[in-house]
């Protein structure tokens, strides 16, 4: 696996990572691998995405699918219309929060389970690199049309977001919506009532910041306008709006794992479990000791998923969880087919905030029970060329200089317990990052675990985080 080819799914740079040429090989491979005549495509705004469309469809179509085009839409429109319209198979294409020359290509199958690379991708990559497999290239067709929303189709997501959230509640907030010039743009005004828009024109070239909100460049600008007018919280959508990320009353990022226990109390008032049920919600290995620990106290149980929506999804169906979350912003749903959804997330989320405004307490004093439990460090990003050997500095150095260990998984990576906090080291499956978490009972004991861990990845002195 490489280049091109994910963990999650396809995704590079266009021109350089792949071509039209693979499109189109990927487009007659996947109803080979996965089966089934009947396919759904959809598409995001990035400037390639039209002749990725066009070459995709050509190549499903070589291998006899049956195409249903969406156009222009959000990824969790693909989930939701592969599930809900009985679909052999979808694509979309989107490169998420990549820069603007990154595109790719998100594959799922029956009821919107995801095809990655150990359950499929792997399979399609030996097809597409197979000797030969370029021999039938051929003139490529014609870029699609202009890009645009499939009217009735998104009438029909609207209509469901709202069922599933009763959002005149909606109107005693004074609330920002940020959607990066991504496909949010195509819904976010039906769906986020009374709210002051930023970048809510779909554009692929992301003019105005960064489409990926875990970049603090991205969240500055709502961030500075819930600062000028005094909003309650701003909400921040990804490019491709399978995420979403929330900044408080004061401008302040609301990492995303510790609002897992407020979608999980959203979800739990909308879908009203039987009396006396342990609702399960998912969360990642990246997750906050405090998100895990208030989970326990509302009454659900937590369950520890390896980072990937690859991963969680079949997981949140096999263990029967109501919904989760991730560290990275996606926030999965039972009632969803399983799935991630940013609008139904921030919809839950914002639900809630003014639930808590109703009783006199902001976004921001709602969360203190969550995040003011342990210092956390946020997911620190290094470049290693030896990542395997950078783990095994780290291991020593928790051996010889942290606490007693009490427990550890290696789910994904290795996340090692103590009673004073925990630690997860892993490698990106995305990127050519290898990964740190510390979070700890005290700033100052984050601070030394941060600093002796960083210089044990380095190999040296501790200054190589991204």
């Amino acid at each position: 696996m490489g280049g091109f080819f994910k963990a999650y799914d396809m995704r590079g740079t266009f021109g350089t990572d792949f071509d039209l040429g693979t499109v189109r090989r990927v487009g007659a491979a996947l109803p080979k691998v996965v089966g089934g005549p009947r396919w759904l495509v959809g598409r995001d705004a990035r400037t390639s995405s039209p002749s990725v469309h066009a070459a995709l469809i050509d190549g499903l179509r070589s291998s006899g699918a049956d195409v249903t085009d969406l156009g222009l839409c959000t990824t969790p429109m693909v989930y939701f219309f592969t599930a809900e319209d009985g679909f052999d198979g979808s694509v979309m294409i989107t490169a998420s929060h990549n820069p603007p020359s990154d595109n790719g290509l998100k594959v799922s199958k029956r009821t919107a389970l995801p095809v990655g690379y150990a359950d499929g991708l792997d399979e399609v990559e030996r097809l597409v690199s197979a000797p030969g497999a370029q021999a039938a290239d051929g003139p490529m067709p014609a870029p699609s049309a202009a890009d645009a929303p499939d009217p009735q189709a998104l009438s029909r997501y609207i209509a469901w977001q709202r069922k599933a959230v009763d959002d005149s509640v909606f109107k005693s907030l004074r609330y920002a919506v940020d959607c990066s010039n991504g496909v949010s743009s195509i819904l976010a005004h039906e769906l986020f009532p009374g709210a002051e828009f930023l970048n809510d024109t779909v554009d692929g070239r992301f003019p105005c910041h960064s489409p990926n909100p875990l970049k603090a460049e991205a969240r500055e600008q709502a961030a500075q306008l819930v600062r000028e007018k005094g909003l309650d919280f701003a909400v921040i959508f990804d490019g491709d709006a399978d995420r979403c990320m929330f900044v408080d009353g004061r401008g302040e990022f609301v990492q995303p794992d510790y609002l897992i226990p407020v979608i999980a109390r959203a979800t739990l008032a909308a879908m009203k479990p039987s009396p006396g049920a342990k609702p399960k919600v998912i969360h990642d290995v990246r997750t906050s000791r405090g998100a895990i620990e208030t989970l326990r106290e509302m009454g659900c149980e937590p369950v520890m998923v390896p980072v990937g929506h690859a991963f969680a999804k079949p997981i949140l169906r096999e263990c029967g969880a109501l919904c989760g979350g991730e560290l990275a912003g996606h926030y999965y749903f039972s009632e969803f087919f399983g799935c991630d959804s940013g609008v139904l997330a921030a919809r839950r989320i914002i639900s809630e905030i003014a639930r808590a405004k109703a009783g006199g307490v902001s976004f921001g004093a709602m969360m203190a029970s969550v995040s003011g439990r342990y210092a956390n460090s946020g997911e620190l990003n290094f470049k290693v060329e030896d990542k395997d050997s950078a783990i095994e500095r780290v291991l020593a150095c928790a051996a010889k200089s942290l606490p007693k260990e009490l427990s550890r998984s290696a789910m994904d990576g290795l996340r090692i317990e103590y009673a004073e906090g925990w630690i997860n080291v892993r490698k990106s499956n995305t990127e050519p990052y290898l990964r740190l978490i510390a979070e700890c009972d005290t700033p100052s004991r984050l601070g030394e675990w941060v600093t002796l861990l960083g210089a044990a990845i380095a190999g040296g002195k501790y200054e190589h985080i991204l």
